[in-house]
């Protein structure tokens, strides 16, 4: 069974950049910080981005989704579909969903800001601030961030995968999560090539718990959440309990769930996922923070900013701590029970989430475990990125995980 904590946007390797993914990154960093803008997108496109979205989610394996568009001439957002099954609550903008991988941008981002202000330095090793990591004296924190330090990611872990599977109530510390990946670390020697490791973003975020000297709710909140104003946004230490509103969320995955019964894993302890993956937000809060994450506004100077959309491959890839494909950067994220997207448009300065209340996969996906009615002629995807390819088709800048012979 698929363990997913994020679907990431991967390439080949980073030494076959020919140019960046975003094409020109000081034009991105010098657009003006803004408040989101009240008023409604044109008719026209409103009706586009409805008609993807009901036609997305006929095709994804979720009850229900949220979504939202903003653009330098407007917003639009929506709810469809159910947050309930049972009692068929309806899914609402405003709820509360566990954000998955999405956590990692905060963690990079986090870092970034320390490196800017000179308390650290991507280029130091891990064993500087965290002892016993194999090839701790090689990997630095660029590797960590980028994906290609050579750890296994503990959820890769047999050991790990048994024990969460079959009580996913149990909580986890950060060095319980680190002690499943380094036995059978490293897997390849640091730099030589990308793998997506939750273990890395563990390791980065106690560094930055080291580094400041405090837990990393207190950190997020004072270097992100309050400087944005994301009010409903929950940090990794403080995500056991869901904020109401909230969706339940459905799941496959887990001993107990088969495809014609889902797991409900709205209540899973969430600990597993810490600063890879473990927040709480709502779509209000991370449309402010898609485009501060693209652009750097309230979070990083250009310099630093621009250091970090240089950091992709081309056409797509994985930079420090988020993705990019053709000018659209973000991250996706899936913990059991929801899925979510998050990513930024540098080529219009167009922000697009999607919420979901499921993380389960439709379409040609494998060996993975689908719904009794999958739709097996599509492209295997998750709810929220199948409704975000979506609405990025209805606002003219078409994303694709595969864009071309590339990517993987």
């Amino acid at each position: 069974m698929a363990f997913a904590l994020a679907a990431p946007v991967t390439a080949q390797s980073q030494d076959q950049a020919q140019q960046f993914c975003v094409a020109d990154p000081a034009a991105v960093t010098a657009r003006a910080a803004i408040t989101p803008p009240d008023a409604p997108l044109p008719e026209a496109l409103i009706r586009a981005l409805d008609a993807a979205v009901r036609g997305a989610l006929d095709e994804a394996a979720a009850p229900g989704v949220i979504a939202g568009v903003v653009t330098p001439e407007g917003r639009w957002s929506g709810a469809w579909g159910v947050a309930d099954p049972e009692t068929d609550a309806a899914m609402e903008v405003g709820m509360h969903t566990r954000i998955g991988s999405v956590t990692k941008t905060f963690t990079g981002t986090a870092l970034m800001q320390l490196a800017e202000a000179g308390k650290l330095s991507l280029d130091d090793t891990i064993d500087q601030y965290v002892p016993g990591v194999p090839n701790g004296d090689i990997i630095t924190l660029r590797h960590l961030a980028s994906m290609t330090s050579g750890l296994l990611s503990y959820t890769q872990a047999d050991p790990f995968l048994d024990l969460f599977f079959s009580d996913p109530s149990l909580h986890y510390t950060p060095q319980d999560l680190l002690d499943f990946a380094f036995p059978g670390s490293p897997i390849f020697a640091p730099g030589e090539k990308f793998n997506y490791s939750n273990t890395n973003t563990v390791l980065l975020g106690l560094v930055i718990e080291q580094v400041t000297g405090q837990d990393i709710d207190t950190v997020f909140t004072s270097m992100i959440l309050d400087p944005l104003g994301l009010t409903e946004t929950t940090g990794p230490d403080g995500a056991a309990l869901m904020p109401e509103p909230y969706p339940q969320g459905f799941t496959l995955q887990g001993d107990a769930a088969t495809p014609a019964a889902p797991s409900n894993a709205t209540h899973w302890d969430p600990s597993w996922g810490w600063t890879a993956g473990g927040m709480i937000s709502t779509l209000d809060d991370l449309l402010v923070y898609g485009r501060s994450l693209g652009t750097g506004k309230g979070l990083l100077g250009a310099e630093a900013q621009q250091e970090r959309l240089r950091s992709f491959p081309e056409p797509a890839g994985y930079g420090i701590a988020m993705g990019c494909v053709d000018g659209w950067v973000g991250h996706t994220g899936e913990l059991p029970g929801y899925n979510t997207t998050v990513f930024y448009d540098t080529t219009t300065d167009t922000t697009v989430v999607v919420q979901a209340n499921s993380d389960i996969p439709s379409g040609d996906c494998g060996d993975e475990d689908v719904l009794p009615d999958n739709p097996e002629d599509l492209a295997c995807s998750s709810p929220a990125s199948r409704v975000f390819e979506a609405l990025s088709v209805a606002l003219g800048h078409p994303f694709s995980m595969t864009p071309t012979a590339s990517a993987e």
